[in-house]
């Protein structure tokens, strides 16, 4: 209708500049609609018949209109258009043959739909115009004879590098677009803004169809597993689980060690199409090579059950973590932290230090007599061989500033992990804020004479959206803030000052006394390592809730051992991923230190590889320049199946340490996953080269747009508009419309 009326497409008006072609002023113009106004004005006055002044106004107007439609005609009103030459260009129709496209519905797939929709009517339309060349492309970009010609599904999409190969391809012709048929789903990771703008700047517009629906209410797609690739014997380790699903239900989410099952969950999914995210414990067992598999069982009407399962290697240390505990006076604190990690199921050497007396020491959990024999470490080495430090109500002037200054490169140098206590001699009130230890801490201490500590009941909070594995009492999020609201009471607290708190310091507890919101838990990055303050008693929990409830031990056994992973080796072995589908190239680092935890810079750090099916071989891997003791290398990762790789390095014979990581390697994966339509990419992808997002229902509209391009050879036209039917309809509108007002008022 719209190009019935004003004689061109609407896509013609937008690309064109609106001009009159007569050449006269356009003052003109407006002066001759002025005094055709004046002249109605006074020849209806003279012959006003009786009318009133309203309806001299309504047909004075409608002649005016007349007069003004007739004149703008004379001025020949028209459009000023760049459109390629015809014959003279050529436009590349890009067609992904990815697995992906495969998916369809109706008994058609993806890719059968576009094909039937292009035969249809654009492809003969753009042929008639441009010379068109068709490819394909999944991994790889492939000439195609004809669209009947497709090549077998790819395994893998690299959308950006097709663009590239077509753009480089044709720097030296006349390339006016390229239309990109596509589900958008592009799995290499790489189209990223950086990338799209590459793409932009060879000035060829992109312009996209769009190909398969946009929400699958049908699939359920097991989108993202998070674990830590590490833990340590006999733990229990969260997973966040993130499900893809189209509508709302219940999935059931299984948790494989070959065909062991380590743990079941149903998920309620929420009520809107999206993602829904949860957490799952598992426990990982003895030392080992863990070759999860998280798998979801497939709904009714479900094809693509693929996406279902997720794999995730874990390596298990034999090596048993150590945390050492020095508390200054004997207090239920200390009582009950130990009872809460001091067990056959918590892999975690739990070593304490109690101040009975000046300069004496109540040892616990030690490996030997000589283990702390006398008091807190005095050498640097005696304490480096912890990985977690506790300080309770111990006052600094307890130790002496060489074991402070320890303290210090701890965690600065050997990346270990300090969590100081709130107490009557802790923190602030213990004069740490005025030592290199208060340096460390995640907020700053107050050098005041009026005590911090306050014996009065304090209620812990979680923060707005503060909530991590650490505070995580229940897998499910509203479960989880409910079980915090009905905690018991602190039984005391330090107060720390919300203001206090050093650049990047994350607050993971809060606590309300009085009605005002206290940091209570709160930790951050220093140096190699991390610190925590605890501002808060939490023995109270434990005095007052049922026997049989396990949320003390479960916070202190989750912060004990988020200090307790993440503190390095003397060498640390990690890749990027731990799985690797249609992905074969792995990189792994090493960071290595010495036996004083300074970057190692002459270190051989030789690489075993254990491949499925192959003898292991060794490879040497190299240093990166300007990064003391840090080196990486690169393989190959060909077969599919479990591999395991272990670092060792040495200095002139000396053995610094070892590491291990196992990654699982999978083909034809990539494919499956994330198939529903990504019309956001491909909206981004054409806006940012100057061209349109097309669905499939408007295809026919893709020729039109092509013709508009600003690459290529381009001529410019001019479009007249003075005789549009709009224009001749506006007339006749506007003069019956004057004698039928006449007829009816009866003054013909």
């Amino acid at each position: 209708m719209f190009e019935f009326l004003f004689k061109y497409s609407r896509a013609t008006y937008e690309r064109g500049e609106f001009l009159f072609a007569s050449g006269w002023p356009l003052w003109v113009l407006v002066l001759l609609i002025l005094v055709a106004a004046v002249a109605v004005g006074v020849s209806l006055v003279r012959n006003r018949n009786d009318f009133g002044w309203v309806r001299l106004a309504v047909i004075g107007t409608l002649q005016v209109a007349v007069a003004a439609v007739v004149l703008t005609m004379l001025w020949r009103p028209s459009l000023l258009n760049q459109t390629l030459r015809a014959q003279e260009n050529s436009v590349a129709l890009l067609v992904d043959t990815s697995a992906s496209m495969s998916y369809g519905e109706d008994g058609q797939s993806r890719l059968q739909q576009a094909v039937t929709v292009l035969e249809d009517g654009p492809l003969p339309e753009l042929e008639g115009q441009f010379e068109v060349e068709l490819l394909g492309f999944a991994d790889q970009l492939v000439g195609l004879p004809s669209l009947e010609a497709m090549p077998a599904p790819g395994d893998s999409t690299d959308i950006g590098q097709a663009l590239l190969s077509v753009l480089r391809g044709a720097s030296a012709g006349a390339l006016a677009a390229i239309v990109l048929v596509s589900d958008g789903a592009d799995n290499t990771g790489e189209l990223d803004p950086a990338r799209i703008a590459e793409i932009a700047g060879f000035g060829v517009p992109v312009h996209t169809l769009g190909v398969g629906r946009e929400v699958l209410t049908e699939d359920v797609e097991l989108e993202d597993v998070v674990l830590s690739s590490r833990s340590s014997p006999g733990a229990t380790v969260s997973a966040q689980v993130s499900i893809r699903h189209g509508q709302a239900g219940l999935a059931q989410l299984k948790v494989y060690d070959g065909d062991a099952i380590l743990a079941s969950e149903s998920i309620q999914l929420s009520d809107q199409p999206g993602v829904t995210t949860r957490w799952i414990d598992i426990e990982v067992g003895d030392a080992g090579i863990r070759d999860l598999r998280f798998a979801i069982d497939p709904v009714a009407g479900e094809t693509n059950t693929i996406n279902n399962v997720q794999l995730r290697p874990m390596e298990i240390p034999e090596r048993r973590r150590t945390v050492l505990y020095v508390e200054g006076e004997p207090r239920w604190d200390y009582k009950y932290i130990r009872r809460a990690i001091v067990d056959e199921e918590v892999p975690i050497r739990f070593v304490t230090l109690l101040r009975t007396t000046p300069n004496k020491f109540y040892r616990q959990g030690v490996s030997s007599g000589e283990e702390l024999a006398e008091g807190f470490p005095t050498e640097e080495d005696e304490l480096f061989a912890y990985d977690a430090l506790m300080i309770g109500s111990l006052e600094a002037a307890a130790l002496t500033e060489e074991q402070q200054q320890m303290i210090y490169d701890f965690v600065s140098l050997r990346g270990g992990t300090l969590l100081m206590l709130g107490g009557r001699r802790g923190l602030g009130d213990g004069g740490w804020g005025a030592t290199v230890v208060g340096d460390v801490l995640p907020a700053e201490l107050p050098q005041v004479e009026v005590p911090t500590f306050l014996r009065n009941p304090a209620r812990a909070m979680l923060p707005d959206g503060g909530e991590s594995l650490i505070t995580r009492l229940d897998a499910d999020d509203e479960l989880n803030q409910a079980a915090w609201a009905n905690m018991p009471l602190l039984k005391d607290l330090q107060l720390i000052d919300s203001d206090s708190l050093k650049p990047g310091a994350e607050v993971l507890l809060e606590a309300e006394l009085d009605g005002e919101i206290r940091p209570l838990l709160l930790r951050h990055r220093f140096g190699q390592g991390s610190a925590y303050i605890l501002a808060g008693s939490t023995w109270g929990w434990q005095m007052s809730l049922p026997h049989e409830d396990l949320k003390h031990e479960t916070f202190w056994r989750q912060l004990v051992q988020a200090m307790t992973v993440p503190v390095p080796e003397p060498v640390t072995l990690t890749t990027e991923s731990v799985y690797y589908g249609d992905q074969a190239a792995v990189t792994f680092r090493a960071e290595v230190r010495d036996s004083e935890y300074e970057p190692a810079t002459a270190a051989t750090v030789d690489l075993a590889i254990d491949a499925p099916g192959a003898p292991r071989r060794n490879v040497t891997m190299q240093p990166v320049p300007g990064v003391p003791g840090r080196y990486e290398l690169t393989v190959d990762a060909d077969d599919t199946g479990i591999y395991r790789f272990e670092a060792e390095a040495n200095v002139d014979g000396e053995v610094l340490g070892r590491s291990r990581v196992a990654i699982r390697r999978e083909d034809g994966i990539a494919e499956h996953f994330h198939v529903q339509q990504n019309r956001t990419r491909l909206e981004r992808l054409a806006a940012a080269t100057g061209g349109q997002y097309f669905a499939l229902s408007d295809a026919d509209e893709i020729p039109e747009a092509v013709q508009f391009s600003d690459a290529g050879i381009v001529e410019r036209r001019l479009l007249e508009l003075w005789n549009m039917p709009i224009l001749f309809l506006m007339l006749l509108g506007f003069k019956a419309g004057e004698w039928m007002l006449r007829l009816v008022w009866g003054r013909l």
